[in-house]
């Protein structure tokens, strides 16, 4: 039998942007709250640079608004923009409420400035702000008797009324593995959360953490959601270059106050791509840092700060600089070596303003979402903003839902049926398979593509695809696997949405089409589209699905 589970709120995923809306609720909901490591094993808890936001009498929304609207490329939607600007200084002021320590100067809170903004409006805790802003939300989550936390269990898949046959389809749970168990559990909640994250573990160099597998954006796609704009794949200009040093990120701030790009000959090249120089937005600098190494046959350029004091470095980037200091390089002294890596995924699961999705009781908040925010490039430090507004606006859209939608109780879930696989000693397949992916995604869909090269990409994700269908379907599920599922899907979504851009904007950089057509649009696919060759077991029966099957699922 398969263990159950009933909640009024499930969220799948343990970032800001789950976190904050799990606060929200708490004192009106049973929340659970699913995180596939530790609490703090997220991408929050990376994010060094800080939170964009309107809080100096001097800057103002619209400002904002149009250095977000620049940044995306003119491809934003303005509605969201402005939805998410405008509600930014009320998200600062509840994070100050919830204890989050940001740093103060004379003046009060400390305001710096990134690429792509007209004025000083990051706040941030020194360089590690994503650290102070989770840490904060998740003592307070823990001491909250109405919020349960699953650590190490990762979501399988989502459990729809259409995918059990029923009428009047609706989000009402999904099937959750407990790794230290290997128990499957159907979680079964009226409302179900997805702030899962984003997928750039689909590239081979990535500034953030194993988890990233975009497992949020391939379940909602496998249920019958619209995706959007997955094309515009953010590789951050700097993160540390060193055969030891794994994904850590040299912060957007360093460049905002002062760092300079150079060679390995010491001369500066900013100046030849853009009139803001180090300042531009991330994906110029990243092309242009991509361009010199091609050109050289360099390994990385550098990035630096030293002729900044010591005493200013230490105070504003005390992480970076005891981190490269482990690493034999003393940033007061010398230049970081920095290469560009994935960073952020700007499309994702379309939702509104209220994190709505395609299906009723399904809501996308975060990286995993697509509201229209971000366009076709992110403006550095928007994003921890976006998870606390859309957080605490999909909240407020809950709490304010009738009785009617909130009453699944007699719905009962079939069990999770294993009686059909075995355990795998072929287990080398999913690494391999794992690894090819991760090569040709950055070989063919990274910073520079063509269209020879996404069609090469293509042909091998249909490949992947068909022999993980077969090892899933024969095999009992573990984490590896389940985010190798993930991972082919959101690559084979990055890839379709790439073919269909017929031009160079924001992050989606093609030589056969550099140029920018006049009417900017989103690129949006629907599961009735593109065949996906699926295995469903929460009838009981494990069996492969057609295109229109999965569709009507």
């Amino acid at each position: 039998m398969t263990e159950a589970k009933n909640y009024d709120v499930l969220v799948i995923g343990s970032g800001a942007a789950g976190l904050t809306l799990a606060l929200q609720l708490a004192d009106s909901a049973r929340i659970a709250v699913l995180s596939k490591s530790t609490l703090q094993a997220g991408s929050t808890w990376l994010a060094q640079g800080g939170i964009a936001a309107v809080l100096d009498p001097e800057d103002n929304c619209d400002s904002h608004i149009q250095d977000t609207w620049d940044a995306g490329a003119h491809l934003s939607r303005i509605p969201a923009i402005e939805h998410t600007i405008r509600n930014g200084p009320q998200a600062i002021e509840w994070l100050i409420q919830q204890g989050v320590p940001f740093t103060r100067d004379q003046d009060g809170y400390h305001l710096t400035r990134e690429g792509g903004h007209s004025h000083r409006r990051i706040i941030h805790a020194a360089d590690a702000t994503g650290r102070a802003v989770h840490e904060v939300l998740i003592r307070n989550t823990l001491t909250h008797d109405s919020i349960d936390i699953y650590e190490h269990h990762i979501a399988i898949d989502l459990i729809t009324r259409r995918k059990l046959g029923l009428a009047g389809n609706r989000c009402i749970g999904a099937y959750v593995l407990n790794q230290t168990t290997g128990r499957v559990s159907a979680f079964k909640a009226p409302i179900v959360i997805l702030a899962t994250g984003g997928a750039s573990k689909a590239y081979l160099y990535t500034s953030n953490n194993d988890g990233t597998t975009g497992d949020g954006i391939a379940m909602a796609w496998r249920a019958g959601c619209r995706i959007a704009n997955m094309e515009f794949n953010q590789f951050h200009p700097t993160c540390l270059y060193h055969p030891r040093a794994k994904s850590f990120l040299i912060t957007e701030a360093v460049r905002g106050e002062g760092g300079v790009l150079k060679l390995p000959d010491g001369s500066r090249f900013m100046h030849k791509f853009d009139s803001r120089e180090e300042l531009a937005p991330r994906d110029i600098v990243a092309r242009a840092i991509d361009h010199e190494m091609k050109r050289l046959g360099c390994d990385c350029v550098y990035l630096d700060i030293s002729h900044k004091p010591v005493a200013f470095i230490q105070e504003h980037f005390p992480t970076i600089y005891e981190r490269c200091l482990e690493y034999g390089i003393d940033i007061t002294r010398e230049p970081i070596p920095v290469v560009p890596a994935a960073h952020y995924t700007c499309g994702g699961v379309i939702s509104n303003e209220h994190g709505c999705t395609d299906i009723p009781g399904l809501y996308a908040i975060g990286e995993t979402a697509f509201t229209g925010l971000h366009g076709a490039n992110r403006l550095a430090s928007n994003s921890l903003l976006e998870c606390v507004v859309y957080g605490r606006s999909a909240a407020l859209h809950i709490l304010a839902l009738p009785a009617s939608e909130l009453s699944i109780s007699a719905l009962t879930i079939p069990d999770w049926d294993e009686s059909q696989v075995t355990d795998s000693d072929e287990d080398v397949i999913i690494s391999h398979n794992w690894d090819e992916l991760r090569r040709f995604m950055w070989d063919y869909v990274g910073i520079v593509r063509t269209t020879k090269r996404l069609e090469r990409a293509k042909h091998r994700i249909n490949l992947l695809k068909q022999e993980i269908a077969e090892y899933y379907s024969n095999y009992k599920i573990g984490r590896d696997l389940i985010e190798l599922r993930n991972l082919a899907t959101v690559a084979e979504l990055i890839i379709l949405c790439a073919m269909q851009r017929r031009e160079s904007r924001g992050l989606h950089f093609t030589k056969d089409f550099p140029g920018q057509t006049v009417e900017a649009s989103d690129t949006i696919i629907t599961p009735l589209n593109f065949s996906w060759p699926d295995s469903v077991r929460c009838d009981g029966v494990s069996k492969s699905l057609s295109n229109d099957e999965i569709h009507s699922r």
